[in-house]
């Protein structure tokens, strides 16, 4: 089969395009033929290495896929030749990614693709749906009528944090960068848009909620300023953190305590299989219901992931602005 793989951690460069052998499913997996794959932030950390050198080689890069079953192991319940599938969790802690023509991985990884769904919105909805799911729900236990805040409204996991949010009846704040997608971020219902180029954003939360803070603050940046949100937090706020690596920020620990908040930090990867079922099952009955949609911002030829890398670095590290959405990869 033709994949994206490298031998050596390194630039986009060290990834190639080749043949590499099809896998067979063992006991309890199953062979996905690639619809679409999905490219994440951590997908470039892995390459250039900053999570360590890949256990496989060659190893084949890529978190997310959507597509459908080709062939299924021994003890294989949950699915069936022909069914249509999307699922994350590869590429890592010693699995192959999906950034192939085939994946072959244990099926507790997958979940049915909903009728009238696309293999491309259903593998750009997986990592960010899941690791905004569990930030929001698992670990801030957000509620109808409460207002929820999150950086970049129309990024990978903001777009699911805006959405989701609003799905369970909770009021939304949400910043960008620019006026188209303040009007792509407010057409998924978010009540308050700031532009962090050119409004007070500090001021305008305070205004929006009338003094009394934010009750759930998903904070996707890397080097957040906690000075600002703690101030912005309601009582009993919730915040939740899940990016910045080397990050080390200064934290206000009198003020965050004396109101009674909480800190949550999660990396996706880490949640139980079953956690993140409950995950997607309420991602399934969301993307069915037309309430969550996955902006997808550029579509790459499989043989062109070096380049899809390269992007998508440009915009999560360099700030290039160009990207709205996910990065997507067809074989």
């Amino acid at each position: 089969m033709k994949a994206a793989f490298l031998e050596t951690s390194g630039a986009p460069e060290v990834l190639r395009y080749g043949d590499v052998p099809t896998p067979t499913p063992k006991t309890g997996e199953v062979l996905i033929r690639t619809g679409m794959a999905a490219l994440n932030p951590i997908d470039t950390y892995i390459r250039a290495g900053m999570l360590g050198a890949p256990s496989l080689k060659p190893f084949i890069t890529g978190t997310d896929v959507a597509g459908t079953v080709e062939a299924v192991g021994a003890g294989v319940k949950r699915f069936k030749i022909g069914d249509r599938v999307w699922g994350s969790n590869q590429g890592l802690l010693g699995r192959q990614g999906t950034c192939a023509e085939y994946v072959c991985a244990s099926e507790e990884f997958f979940y049915p693709t909903p009728a009238g769904v696309s293999d491309a919105e259903a593998a750009a909805v997986a990592l960010v749906g899941i690791t905004a799911h569990l930030g929001l729900f698992r670990c801030a236990k957000l509620q109808s009528g409460e207002i929820a805040f999150v950086n970049g409204g129309t990024g990978g996991v903001g777009s699911m944090v805006v959405q989701m949010a609003k799905a369970v009846g909770a009021r939304v704040i949400a910043t960008v960068g620019s006026e188209d997608k303040a009007k792509l971020c407010k057409t998924w219902g978010a009540d308050l848009v700031l532009n962090y180029k050119t409004d007070d954003v500090p001021a305008r939360i305070k205004e929006f909620t009338q003094g009394q803070g934010v009750n759930v603050w998903y904070e996707t940046q890397r080097e957040p300023d906690f000075f600002k949100t703690v101030d912005l937090l309601a009582r009993r706020g919730r915040m939740i953190v899940m990016a910045g690596r080397q990050a080390q920020p200064t934290f206000p620990v009198g003020p965050f305590y004396v109101k009674d908040c909480s800190l949550f930090g999660f990396a996706m990867f880490n949640a139980t299989p079953d956690e993140q079922r409950v995950c997607a099952d309420d991602i399934n009955r969301w993307l069915a219901a037309k309430k969550l949609h996955a902006p997808i911002g550029k579509t790459f030829p499989l043989a062109e992931t070096a380049a899809a890398h390269r992007f998508l670095e440009e915009n999560t590290l360099h700030k290039a602005g160009t990207l709205v959405g996910k990065v997507v990869i067809k074989p």
